[in-house]
């Protein structure tokens, strides 16, 4: 769910390319780590890469676009997939700051509008070392850990860190140069209509589908965990009947939200609950354990660390539902997510993760629906009212919402954060 309607404005008149112009592109460097329990965690440089739809884009000889979100590639720049090759330029990006992007060490900084007060509302990718190539993060039977600092995103606004199954090169091929160098081959369960898939002209207006796994999605007030199954492995592009809600995706997901199981004390901003992001940064952990026989995803789970201290995940306990503190498919079929169970659940998620995904990153608010889906008391989401939402009140508490992500980090369950419970992470029932 980390791409909603209201990203289509804010997307609006922008599109992929494929063929790279004479400006020069240059990404931030962001350090992460990788960790193990037996080594620690280890620093590796990554690097940040805009979306293509943020590139700047003409047409050779003009300044004309070559298509909007939404809809298919322009007919007279693309009337074959070569065409679009040489009639669509994108250009790089030689200062990221200029598109609300930052980096400094392992801190990566995104805000809503830049030095300049331009709307940007950025989204961005991980790049491996060769800055060529997406980081593929291979996570069943991992865990995936990092600090947010979400003290700058009041009601309405979405901090998504997610996993996207795009291809490594990001589609790169003779009809897309550019590939992920420049941020191209975006996907998720949402199967929009983009004028280029895989950096590839898309003539005939298909969607662009694949496996999501939203990681977290949250404001200061409330936090939203997602998996979303596609029935199909890697970038698959739809049509028609296969491209809604019964088709081949499960857009609404499978829903981890302490305010929809009644804890309304666990996560806010105040002393008044367990995590306090008032007090940010947190640290943020998910876990995917694997069934040990089979090798399988089993289930998803969420932690935290604050003060040094171990925050357990939220226990239901709730008539109706299971008492559980993980999300499995006994959760998500008491809960009503049929459309993640029927396209594949729990194990189908774990497959994809095993395949490989690449971590998204974004800020983002929502023009149409406030977000009340992630924060509202109308959707039981949240602590928010149905207008604290707005864009146009959002502002008025926070003038330039941002979030910072900061030391992001992977590996063995256990290894990758440090609280007081130390002898059972080296235990490796950290999971449990």
């Amino acid at each position: 769910m980390a791409s909603k309607l209201s990203l289509l404005t804010a997307l609006l008149g922008l599109a992929n390319a494929q063929r790279p112009g004479s400006t020069p592109e240059v990404h931030p460097k962001l350090i992460t780590s990788r960790c193990t329990l037996k080594d620690g965690c280890k620093p590796a440089t990554n690097y940040i890469v805009l979306d293509s739809l943020a590139h700047p884009l003409h047409q050779k000889g003009n300044n004309f676009n070559c298509g909007d979100w939404g809809q298919a590639a322009n007919a007279t720049a693309c009337p074959d997939v070569e065409s679009c090759r040489d009639n669509c330029i994108m250009e790089g990006i030689p200062d990221y700051s200029k598109h609300a992007v930052t980096t400094s060490g392992s801190d990566l900084k995104m805000t809503m509008f830049n030095d300049d007060g331009n709307f940007i509302s950025p989204r961005v990718y991980l790049l491996d070392e060769t800055e060529h190539k997406y980081e593929m993060l291979h996570l069943t039977g991992q865990e995936f850990t990092f600090e947010v600092d979400a003290r700058k995103l009041p009601c309405g606004m979405n901090s998504a860190l997610y996993l996207s199954e795009m291809e490594a090169e990001g589609g790169k091929s003779d009809i897309n140069p550019g590939g992920a160098y420049y941020g191209t081959g975006y996907c998720d369960a949402q199967c929009f209509t983009t004028p280029f898939i895989n950096g590839v002209g898309n003539l005939d207006g298909k969607g662009s589908c694949c496996n999501e796994m939203d990681i977290w999605e949250a404001n200061s007030r409330a936090t939203h965990v997602a998996p979303h199954t596609c029935n199909k492995p890697g970038v698959y592009l739809c049509e028609g009947e296969e491209c809604t809600e019964t088709g081949v995706c499960d857009k609404p997901g499978c829903g981890w939200n302490p305010y929809r199981v009644n804890i309304t004390d666990y996560y806010g901003n105040s002393d008044d609950f367990k995590v306090d992001t008032s007090r940010s940064p947190i640290t943020v952990i998910t876990q995917f354990p694997a069934d040990p026989a089979t090798g399988k995803l089993k289930a998803i789970k969420r932690m935290y660390v604050q003060d040094g201290k171990l925050i357990k995940a939220h226990e239901v306990d709730m008539p109706g539902l299971p008492k559980t503190n993980v999300m499995d498919d006994e959760f998500c079929a008491a809960t009503g997510a049929e459309h993640y169970l029927r396209l594949g659940g729990t194990v189908g998620m774990g497959e994809s993760l095993s395949r490989g995904m690449v971590l998204a990153m974004s800020i983002w608010w929502d023009e149409g629906g406030n977000m009340k889906w992630l924060d509202s008391i109308e959707s039981g989401a949240g602590p928010c009212n149905a207008t604290e939402g707005a864009p146009s009140f959002i502002t008025t508490v926070e003038k330039n919402p941002e979030v910072t992500y900061s030391n992001l980090r992977w590996g063995d369950i256990g290894s990758t954060f440090q609280a007081g419970c130390a002898v059972k992470r080296r235990r490796g029932l950290s999971s449990n």
